[in-house]
């Protein structure tokens, strides 16, 4: 028996090739699985742009899926790049 309590994930989430794979393998294991994702001025910034779209797509296509996905946040991390 699943314990629901710890059957929890969260996912990463950029948009990007890797991200958009490792989300629904997250949502094929897992009863709840919530996504983040960081904007720190990154010069791939189309994949930020894409994350709701792939989300959208996800759930589309396994509707099962969207059921168990929940929140999403996006961390302003702009200030990151400049210790860099």
């Amino acid at each position: 028996m699943r314990n629901l309590a710890t059957d929890r994930a969260l996912v990463l989430f950029s948009g990007g090739q890797d991200s958009s794979i490792v989300l629904p393998w997250a949502l094929s294991r897992f009863t709840h699985v919530e996504t983040i994702g960081f904007d720190y001025g990154q010069r791939h910034a189309v994949e930020l742009g894409a994350r709701q779209a792939v989300k959208r797509a996800i759930c589309d296509a396994f509707p099962d899926w969207a059921a168990k996905l929940g929140n999403d946040t996006l961390v302003d991390a702009a200030g990151l790049r400049d210790l860099g």
